[in-house]
């Protein structure tokens, strides 16, 4: 219950957790803008990010920040998520008391950065069934069905958010998959071997003793 005297630890302000949802996008964004310059990635990849993104809502973004570090979870090596945090609190905030007042809030930080950690860090597994091996995302929906031998999902270091196919072996031979719920072949199970590259195309597949780039 909220009373008078409890009211800054226990009530959340649904405008100030809006603005703040928006602040930490905006940083998050920004955080992944420089870990593509940081690994060498090129202006354009970075460009064909911040496209992807411009006129997507707050929640859409979110969403798609969270499949872009899915993908790329070295993003994530050495960000500091109370920094992230606070200095959305600073953009919301129009006084240092009273960002000061928030940032002192335990419960109310505490709250922040579960929220903003439940919202990026949403990964998905790869289970097992009868033997055969599929992936769920974050909330349990089956991405690819369990009707594999084996199962590799790219992890890449650049990439602008584009639904990134899965290799799948099967009855032998390699293909690739998209994780879209619908098992869609982007390579047909001819292969002997598939392997990933660190650019565009990122995928090598090897067929006898040719290989081919996909």
């Amino acid at each position: 219950m909220i009373t008078q005297d409890n009211f800054d630890n226990e009530y959340i302000d649904s405008i100030e957790e809006q603005q703040i949802d928006k602040f930490v996008c905006k940083e998050m964004g920004r955080q992944i803008h420089r870990y593509i310059k940081g690994m060498s990635g090129s202006i354009q990849i970075m460009e064909r990010f911040e496209e992807k993104l411009k006129d997507l809502s707050v929640s859409e973004k979110e969403e798609a920040i969270a499949r872009y570090i899915d993908l790329n979870r070295k993003v994530l090596d050495g960000l500091d998520f109370k920094m992230i945090v606070v200095r959305a609190i600073a953009n919301y905030c129009d006084t240092f008391s009273y960002m000061l007042r928030i940032i002192n809030n335990k419960r109310r930080m505490i709250y922040y950065l579960n929220r903003v950690k439940s919202k990026y860090i949403q990964y998905h597994e790869v289970f097992e069934e009868n033997g055969k091996f599929g992936i769920r995302d974050h909330k349990g929906n089956v991405l690819v069905q369990p009707l594999y031998d084996f199962l590799r999902t790219p992890y890449i270091y650049v990439d602008d958010l584009r639904m990134m196919p899965i290799i799948a072996q099967k009855d032998g031979k390699m293909g690739l998959i998209l994780p879209d719920g619908k098992d869609t072949v982007v390579a047909d199970f001819i292969y002997d071997d598939i392997s990933l590259r660190d650019e565009s195309p990122y995928f090598e597949a090897k067929q006898g003793k040719t290989k081919t780039r996909i």
